[in-house]
């Protein structure tokens, strides 16, 4: 009984239209384009860690059919402050303006944004807070790579089943 009343329950999941990104594991049609992805570089420790991030996630492999060109803007701004002036807390945003240019036609496939916040705690030590700081950054552009791909994958898996 309780078997037949599971099955009724999971019977109307079937057609909500939701299908798996990555179909086809490595070889499918959202991974290899992907790896097709070539990444600009960026410039400054920002830039860096954005590479390193998109590298990781997107493992170019083949010839590039794609550059992915980004610019990233990096802000710190204090938060809380004390009665003599002091900042307590700090809040760091990354942002990226990213565009997916088709490397045979020269044309802009996608062109959006992804960013992301994080808070800091302003302690007495600097290197403590300086050490926040770059950890935060480290988190943000993780972060950010992973918005990023997702975008992209998102636009693979369309461009796919246009096709």
């Amino acid at each position: 009984m309780r078997r037949l009343l599971l099955l009724a329950a999971l019977a109307p999941l079937s057609a909500c239209g939701l299908h798996p990104l990555y179909s086809g594991g490595g070889s499918g049609a959202v991974a290899s384009a992907l790896q097709q992805v070539e990444i600009a570089p960026i410039q400054g420790r920002s830039g860096f860690l954005m590479t390193n991030a998109l590298r990781d996630r997107l493992a170019s492999g083949s010839t590039p059919a794609y550059r992915l060109d980004i610019r990233l803007d990096d802000r710190i701004a204090g938060l809380g402050v004390r009665r003599d002036d002091s900042v307590t807390r700090e809040r760091r945003t990354l942002r990226a303006r990213y565009q997916l240019v088709d490397l045979a036609s020269g044309s802009v496939l996608v062109d959006a944004t992804a960013g992301s916040d994080a808070g800091i705690d302003v302690v007495q030590s600097e290197y403590g807070t300086i050490a926040a700081e770059n950890t935060a950054l480290e988190r943000l552009a993780d972060n950010v790579a992973d918005k990023i791909v997702a975008r992209l994958a998102l636009f693979a898996q369309r461009r796919a089943a246009a096709k």
